[in-house]
């Protein structure tokens, strides 16, 4: 974008308030001031480590106002809204009230594309999965020769991304990028309004954020706005909510499901030892294409293979040979803390899925293992575990719980697992993950698995999942010590 480009932008002169000021919002906030708006920032956190992002900002002519955040900027014409502040809040619920548009930076980053060449999307959203997915995708459309990046919830803000800003100002990024596998949450869908990327897929529905949301309904409603006129919708056939989400979608041009059966015509899914695609080959009814095997797909659970098939979709449907999708799931570096394998201690093998932190997620973890030494707790945020308890009970050789709500899962092992033993482990300490491991490995045999699938966010002893999982890393190596 050049200089006569910027001074004619729409976003010149326009008062624009940006609530939070996160990596996001500053993204939002430096794209936008190179753009010609006046920008306002609203933080209400206002500590020393604030201070030093709003003094990199003011740089770049951008207010900042810490220590209030619910106050609506005089003269704001628009708002640019991070994925944290909930729609209640107050400085939103004024814009609302004045009838002020509010947007999220997803939804600002569509709206900066370029007018021409603009690079297409294809978006990921779903409970559980959308990292990895987005991941898996990336690395296929690479091994197809594009310049292709991950971006939503997930690495570069998407705002510089699309805009090319590099944070500092427009035209910086040496190159544009040919496609974006972009992860989008329920809360950058509830804010967006005319995105329409070239591909779009829900993985799977299950209750989440619903105090966020206020509803099940509402939460859904939110996933669905992915399936925008013009996308190829690409739905996950085992899971009836997306499937119906598929369905109901208006002005998609394609539908492909993915399932873990033998696929119908129109579906991606496994035969044998095979990933196969009868969705996007010159004949679905007649003709398959091999993706991959089984064994290229890490780690190997059920529902990593669902991720693999959808991100195979999602690629297939921009048109990615079948080669280029075997070489993408080989070059996938899984993330950390999901269903990752740490060590093999006397027979037993310890995994961490500590990012297991809601029923459906620890579902799937511990669908893949039997018999299993599950590791449970920590902030239920409102949900029902019943359900969960009474599906994985017959792989379960026992259970530790930890963390705030323990009471609530043990009350569910009672009604639908009343035989498991369970050791209750209160201590909220430092070395109370090496108490958990320790029970958890009196409870095992050879040849069983122990799981760190906890069902519960880990805010209770912990700053992250990525600390909770770290503590059990830390602990399963000294077992490992001890045991040498």
């Amino acid at each position: 974008m050049d200089a006569q480009e910027v001074t004619t932008s729409p976003w010149d002169g326009l008062d624009v308030c940006v609530a939070g000021l996160g990596v996001s919002g500053r993204a939002a906030a430096r794209a936008l001031a190179a753009r010609g708006a006046r920008v306002t920032l609203v933080e209400a956190r206002d500590d020393d480590e604030w201070r030093r992002h709003a003094a990199g900002l003011a740089g770049h002519g951008v207010t900042v106002r810490l220590g209030d955040g619910e106050t609506l900027p005089e003269g704001t014409a628009l708002v640019v809204t991070s994925p944290g502040w909930r729609p209640d809040a107050p400085l939103l619920a004024a814009a609302a009230a004045a009838g002020v548009e509010i947007i999220g930076e997803v939804e600002l980053a569509w709206r900066l594309r370029p007018a021409h060449g603009a690079a297409p999307w294809l978006a990921i959203t779903g409970t559980d999965g959308k990292t990895t997915v987005v991941r898996m995708l990336a690395c296929m459309l690479t091994a197809a020769g594009h310049r292709a990046l991950a971006v939503g919830n997930v690495g570069t803000p998407i705002v510089e991304a699309v805009a090319g800003d590099g944070g500092g100002g427009p035209g910086d990024a040496p190159e544009p990028y040919d496609v974006l596998a972009v992860e989008l949450s329920s809360y950058q869908l509830h804010w967006s309004s005319s995105l329409a990327p070239a591909a779009a897929a829900v993985l799977n529905i299950a209750p989440d954020h619903l105090d966020w949301h206020g509803s099940m309904d509402a939460y859904v409603a939110a996933k669905a706005k992915i399936f925008a006129p013009g996308a190829v919708a690409v739905y996950n056939a085992d899971d009836a909510t997306s499937a119906a989400l598929a369905e109901k979608a208006e002005g998609v041009p394609r539908r492909a499901g993915f399932t873990l059966r033998t696929p119908r015509p129109g579906e991606l899914g496994v035969v044998e030892d095979l990933l196969v695609d009868r969705a996007f080959t010159a004949d679905p009814a007649h003709e398959a294409a091999e993706l991959a095997a089984l064994d290229d797909v890490r780690p190997f659970a059920p529902h990593n293979v669902a991720n693999a098939l959808a991100a195979a979709g999602l690629a297939r449907a921009f048109g990615v040979p079948p080669e280029a999708v075997r070489e993408g799931l080989r070059a996938f570096v899984p993330d950390p803390h999901r269903i990752q394998h740490v060590a093999d201690v006397a027979g037993v093998s310890y995994v961490n899925d500590s990012k297991a932190t809601q029923p459906h997620a620890a579902a799937a973890s511990l669908a893949a293992y039997e018999p299993v030494v599950w590791i449970a707790g920590g902030l239920l945020k409102g949900l029902d575990v019943d359900d969960l308890v009474r599906s994985c009970a017959g792989r379960l050789r026992g259970v530790v719980l930890m963390g705030r709500d323990r009471h609530r899962i043990a009350a569910a092992l009672a009604r639908h697992a009343p035989d498991v033993p369970v050791v209750d482990v209160a201590d909220t300490d430092t070395g109370a993950m090496d108490r958990v491991v320790t029970e958890a490995a009196g409870l095992a045999r050879p040849g069983d698995t122990v799981l760190l699938a906890p069902v519960g966010a880990s805010f209770d002893m912990f700053a992250n999942y990525p600390a909770r999982g770290d503590a059990f890393i830390a602990a399963v190596e000294r077992l490992a010590g001890d045991a040498r």
